[in-house]
């Protein structure tokens, strides 16, 4: 397991950097931020991604199931000297917005939808659409299934956590070597979860389109934004003749980054 995944100050402020230099700009040829801009970000964890959206102004909101992420991104906030609005819960529980004017102008949704059983996942992202206001738009930003490190085995630990493809592998085989590595029951689990939901560029936008998105940009990312942070190498593109071929694409895309609207019926 990396360092940031234990330190997460470090994580939160990676996250933040990121969204700063290169989620911000992606967002800004759809959309303009006001001091009215309302924002919820679905999955925050310690809420590094609102923060620049705090910086300027807009009124952020994040939810996650797990307390400890949100009780560091109250105390991260705080050390900040910005406001934001927290909270624990499972998100698929949540109420929907009764006016319009409690619906959200932007929904963030950034490395979680790999997380989401399959079963769940139809739920999910129509269950977006309840708090998302009819001009709004939804990011969503995930890896590829597919590509070296598309199984998260990076959060594991010993050999495994530096393996490429090993997820891949047939799930008894996969599993078997997290456990030889030293993986607890609680990391195996997970990352077994995100084998088992394999989402990626073709499940992605079928299941977009089947609830009732339209998709008005996709960047496939060969070398994803964030590892301007975790390693220092500029973000870079995928190749586009590479980008419209299925299923090949999956293995070069480190993040898919989509910007959503509700299709206008």
């Amino acid at each position: 397991m990396q360092q940031r995944h234990l330190n997460r100050k470090q994580y939160f402020c990676e996250l933040a950097n990121t969204t700063r230099t290169f989620c911000m700009e992606y967002l800004s040829t759809h959309f303009k931020l006001t001091p009215d801009t309302r924002v919820l970000e679905i999955g925050c964890g310690e809420g590094g991604n609102l923060l620049p959206f705090a910086e300027q102004g807009c009124k952020v909101t994040g939810i996650d199931i797990c307390e400890e992420r949100i009780n560091e991104a109250r105390t991260f906030f705080t050390e900040y000297h910005h406001h934001g609005t927290f909270i624990c819960h499972d998100f698929l529980l949540s109420k929907e917005p009764r006016t319009e004017d409690e619906r959200y102008d932007l929904i963030l949704v950034h490395d979680v939808i790999e997380h989401i059983e399959p079963s769940y996942k139809r739920d999910f992202v129509l269950h977006i659409k309840s708090f998302l206001k009819q001009d709004g738009i939804v990011f969503f930003g995930f890896p590829a299934w597919q590509n070296p490190f598309g199984g998260h085995q990076q959060i594991s630990v010993g050999m495994a956590s530096k393996l490429p493809f090993i997820h891949l592998l047939p799930k008894p085989l996969y599993k078997g070597l997290l456990k030889a590595s030293g993986a607890t029951a609680n990391n195996i689990g997970e990352l077994m979860s995100i084998r088992a939901s394999q989402m990626n560029v073709e499940r992605f936008e079928r299941l977009v389109s089947e609830v009732g998105y339209t998709i008005c940009q996709r960047t496939l990312w060969f070398i994803n934004p964030h590892y301007k942070q975790k390693f220092h190498i500029n973000p870079r593109r995928l190749w586009t003749f590479l980008a419209y071929i299925p299923y090949l694409r999956n293995f070069y895309t480190t993040s898919a980054w989509y910007i959503l609207r509700q299709t206008q019926k």
